[in-house]
């Protein structure tokens, strides 16, 4: 076979449109597709007939749903992309969700687009999702914004009316430094000035949405750029080793030299493979490939092959624009693995520098980043990440978060290095490549950390050490950390100040999710007696904490009294005590409850126990044959 070389063809323009719920994005979408001839034979009359079933007018939004929950609740909850033509040129249009519970599939959806149509209900203007949106819009990096202002058949296409929203989106856009490149006045619903010009809107002297689609830039041509190849996988067939991978960008020709990673081997490309065709000569942007290299080196998923007169930036500490997904605040000290195109790195969230305010857009400084909030914020990692800088409209340095159960929690793209402070600690934890995946299989259930909490004397040593024991006897690996045992030696130097149990909260938290890390069912036995405290450690630990509340009342405590702490603090010996001179904050609503004034100690340790298994085994199934 001849070798030829690859020549790739005129890529399709990602469009992505958003916009706040209700406010009429995929009947948008449909209207677009049905007034461009764009839809297949006998979609109208399926999309009539649904809209009789559920008495409404015809719903173009239905085109989007490909899932019957939209069609239940009236909700677009996945990114639909769609292939689209406007005369010679093609398009994909992104359909992103617009509620809060989905934004997360925005961060997928919007990720690749050149430009966007904000859409906007003209009778109601910028909403809260409205400005997430945008601030999104900001974080991925797209510049070319059309704002499609709907429904403004509900303003009697009053000019007036229709500007007075104008200028209030572009004050928003403008706070994120965005320009709209145009608004157009529209009814998605009739088609005004989507594809035809409306008779009801003779003042708008603009194009319409086709029009306006088909004037935006086409997407540059990352051919030119330096030289990017994240290594995807590494195969050997006939003895013959081959390094798969996408090139992201750049061209890569046989005989070019290459660098391999942060382990900086030269290697010479020695040939092209691709699938189903003949050996090339050469590859661009866009292409999948897979070389052979001489030496016979191997490298390593994640690792970029590129020139060596244009390497990317090398750094351990990284500063990143993130949106943040998780349900929870993120705080400092929390630990993640960040996806950058192949390569994956544990890294730790080691500073909060910047939190955008949404109700005004401004940034302040902050310890915490709310959910899905928009912050500045620095990730270390125990070795470097390679990267270039995030640049808008290309997929430079857009890295995602994803925490242990390899959930997505947050859109990370890498703005540059983070240059270390005057005084700051530099810690960069080592990362396990012993994921939590393979300790569940080697143990046979979820690593979890279930927190017994009650006054001195409910009984919480006694049902940990009680529960400990069967729990092994059933082959689990558990572990009790009890109040006195950690204050005997790692909480020695703790006093019983409201600062000091914090303190010891803290740190049987950290002891805790470590052992949790590593796979181990955990006991915690402290009396811990704020809920504030509890909640630092439920932050701490994360995935797998919950709260038990072992509930005596405090004359059965006082009854007990097995360490006679109580006849102390009674007699002014020991003062804070918790229940006599120093409150008890009972759970509101804990994981479980265990009334030990009334049940017996057998009884219910066979409660804790059915609990504990019940959690750490069924979760840790259901994740196996996921």
């Amino acid at each position: 076979m001849s070798e030829k070389i690859y020549s790739s063809q005129d890529a399709a323009t990602p469009i992505v449109i958003v916009g706040h719920v209700d406010h009429g994005k995929s009947t948008l979408i449909g209207r677009l597709l049905h007034d461009t001839d764009s839809l297949q034979d006998g979609k109208v009359a399926q999309i009539i007939e649904s809209s009789k079933k559920r008495g409404l007018k015809i719903e173009w939004s239905f085109l989007l749903d490909s899932l019957q929950i939209e069609r239940d609740q009236g909700v677009t909850v996945d990114s639909t992309r769609i292939p689209f033509r406007l005369g010679q040129r093609e398009f994909v249009i992104v359909d992103a969700p617009g509620h809060r519970q989905f934004l997360r599939n925005m961060i997928t959806g919007a990720a690749d687009a050149e430009a966007a149509v904000l859409v906007v209900d003209a009778q109601e203007g910028a909403r809260e999702q409205t400005r997430r949106h945008a601030m999104l819009l900001h974080l991925i990096g797209i510049r070319h914004v059309i704002v499609l202002l709907n429904k403004v058949d509900l303003l009697d296409f009053d000019q007036a009316k229709v500007e007075a929203v104008e200028k209030s989106v572009t004050e928003l856009l403008n706070k994120l430094g965005l320009e709209a490149a145009l608004f157009v006045p529209a009814s998605a619903r009739d088609g005004d000035n989507i594809a035809s010009r409306s008779e009801r809107s003779p003042w708008y002297k603009g194009p319409t949405l086709t029009e306006a689609l088909a004037s935006v830039p086409s997407p540059a041509s990352r051919s030119e750029l330096a030289l990017r190849l994240p290594v995807q996988d590494v195969y050997r067939f006939d003895n013959t080793r081959y390094v798969a991978g996408r090139v992201e960008r750049g061209r890569v020709r046989v005989g070019d030299t290459v660098i391999i990673g942060t382990q900086k081997t030269p290697a010479r490309i020695a040939s092209i493979e691709s699938w189903h065709t003949a050996p090339h000569v050469s590859a661009s942007a866009g292409q999948s490939i897979a070389v052979t290299l001489e030496p016979d080196v191997i490298p390593d998923r994640g690792d970029l092959l590129h020139h060596a007169d244009a390497r990317p930036m090398e750094a351990s500490r990284v500063r990143v624009r993130l949106f943040w997904l998780r349900q929870e605040p993120l705080r400092v000290g929390e630990h993640f693995r960040l996806r950058l195109a192949t390569a994956e790195h544990a890294v730790t969230v080691t500073a909060i520098d910047k939190v955008v305010d949404l109700d005004d857009l401004t940034e302040h400084p902050g310890t915490e980043v709310p959910p899905e909030g928009f912050a500045e914020i620095v990730l270390s990692a125990a070795e470097n990440i390679q990267f270039d800088p995030f640049t808008p409209g290309t997929t430079d340095g857009r890295g995602v978060l994803v925490d242990r159960q390899q959930r997505i929690v947050g859109g990370a793209p890498i703005i540059g290095p983070a240059n270390i402070a005057d005084g700051e600690k530099v810690i960069h934890p080592s990362a396990s490549t012993v994921t939590v995946q393979d300790r569940e299989r080697a143990k046979g259930h979820k690593g979890s950390v279930f927190w017994l909490t009650g006054l001195s004397g409910s009984g919480k040593s006694t049902l940990a050490r009680a529960a400990e024991t069967r729990l092994f006897a059933d082959g689990v690996d558990v572990t009790v950390l009890d109040g006195d045992t950690l204050r005997a030696g790692l909480c020695k130097d703790l006093g019983f100040s409201e600062a000091d149990r914090t303190e010891n909260v803290r740190r049987a938290a950290e002891v805790a999710r470590l052992l949790r890390d590593a796979g181990q069912v955990v006991i915690v036995a402290l009396i811990s007696p704020l809920r504030s405290d509890r909640d630092l450690a439920r932050q701490i630990i994360g995935d797998g904490f919950e709260e038990v509340f072992v509930d005596a009342d405090l004359g059965t405590c006082e009854q007990r009294d097995p360490k006679g702490l109580y006849a102390a603090a009674r007699a002014g010996k020991i003062s804070g005590f918790t229940g006599i001179d120093a409150p008890y904050e009972a759970p509101a609503k804990p994981a479980l409850h265990l009334i030990t004034g009334k049940d017996s100690v057998e009884a219910a340790t066979k409660t804790l126990v059915t609990f504990v298994e019940d959690a750490v085994r069924h979760k840790a199934g259901a994740r196996a044959q996921s």
